[in-house]
């Protein structure tokens, strides 16, 4: 008789990269503790060993996309060695983006979370260390933060946009502002031309991979008016 093959111990990130796949392939809706224990395997109580319970499993899901972000935008800015503040930091921004692409239940998640993980900490850091370097003075950077908003982690939060990865009922809200165009022309007109086509990436309805790329330069644009309008920032105070 062969040897039986030994499983693989549980840990954290095994029950992670299993919870990924599972909502990447099925929806946060379908994350359960049972569910997750029985892709995996085990007993659902192994899990509570090493995630606290189903507030600890979605926290857990933030760690590791944040982490996916910071190693992808890393090598982004590896890649673009020697670029421009501009260069390194649309770089790291549309590596972020491709994490959330493909991971489209991302963004509600991360939103919806009380804490903020502790690596986007880090992955600020760097940002804000591209735009010192790149000559801005710690306010302009500070505002380009809060430009930037939720762009900076691949997506975009909008008024009109329902949560990222959230299924929408496309003929019924083509219905509804049909009805409404009467007393909303402008918005129906807009939403008439801005149909996306189906090989621009979204996430959401005011979320396409074009709009991502026209906001980041438009920002960008400005931050350059910003700080030649500021001049030269004082220098960095050594470590």
């Amino acid at each position: 008789m062969g040897a039986r093959r030994r499983r693989e111990p549980l840990s954290r990130d095994r029950a992670l990269v299993a919870a990924i796949a599972l909502v990447d392939a099925e929806g946060i809706a379908a994350l359960t503790m049972r569910r997750l224990a029985a892709d995996l395997g085990v007993e659902a109580m192994s899990l509570y060993h090493h995630l606290p319970g189903k507030e600890g499993l979605l926290d857990g899901l933030v760690d590791a996309v944040v982490a996916e972000i910071v190693t992808a935008a890393d090598q982004a800015e590896t890649e673009a060695a020697g670029g421009n503040w501009r260069t390194r930091l649309r770089s790291r921004f549309l590596a972020a983006r491709a994490v959330m692409l493909r991971h489209p239940w991302a963004p509600a998640l991360l939103t919806s979370r009380s804490t903020i993980p502790g690596g986007v900490y880090g992955y600020y850091e760097g940002i804000l260390a591209i735009l010192i370097d790149g000559g801005f003075s710690y306010r302009i950077a500070h505002r380009a933060l809060h430009a930037f908003g939720s762009l900076a982690l691949g997506f975009a939060q909008e008024v009109f946009q329902p949560a990222a990865g959230a299924e929408v009922d496309a003929d019924a809200a083509e219905a509804e502002l049909a009805a409404l165009s009467a007393q909303l022309p402008h918005l129906a007109a807009m939403v008439a031309a801005e149909l996306h086509d189906a090989t621009d990436p979204t996430l959401g309805w005011c979320d396409s991979q074009t709009e991502f790329e026209f906001t980041l330069d438009l920002l960008f644009d400005g931050l350059e008016q910003a700080r030649g309008a500021a001049g030269p920032a004082a220098p960095r105070t050594p470590a």
